[in-house]
């Protein structure tokens, strides 16, 4: 299991601009301080933590944080419309289009996903598969 996922950004604010713009929707709380920004599911008492946690840190070394290339972080989110949604508020929210939230046909007939850029330019995903919505095929 992932237990956490780190991406570098030089600028936190809007890191935290962009990320908080869907990952509270997704149920992500956020912590910051001074190392950066821990999202985190909630935990309900007497549980073990749900990963994996997600963090927004400047880089260790000091030197400019980097996008990977061929890295990605994908988040599930609740429905298509959903997945609709948060790319909306993520790109208005400093985020740059990836592609377009809809089906792929290289990828199963109900994986609905968009495709964004944080600040920094990392890649990232929203997507849901949920076979109870209309897939590709129908």
């Amino acid at each position: 299991m992932i237990a956490y996922v780190t991406v570098g950004a030089d600028d936190i604010a809007r890191a935290r601009r962009f990320y908080s713009a869907f990952l509270p929707t997704l149920d992500y709380g956020l912590e910051e301080g001074p190392e950066g920004l821990s999202y985190a599911l909630p935990v309900a008492p007497g549980r073990s933590p749900v990963l994996p946690d997600f963090y927004v840190k400047p880089t260790f070394d000091g030197r400019p944080a980097s996008a990977g290339n061929g890295a990605m972080v994908a988040f599930e989110a609740r429905s298509q419309r959903q997945v609709r949604d948060l790319h909306a508020a993520a790109l208005v929210a400093g985020g740059t289009d990836e592609g377009q939230p809809g089906f792929r046909p290289s990828y199963g007939p109900h994986f609905y996903v968009g495709y964004l850029r944080d600040p920094q330019g990392n890649k990232i995903a929203l997507f849901s598969s949920d076979p109870n919505e209309p897939g590709r095929d129908d």
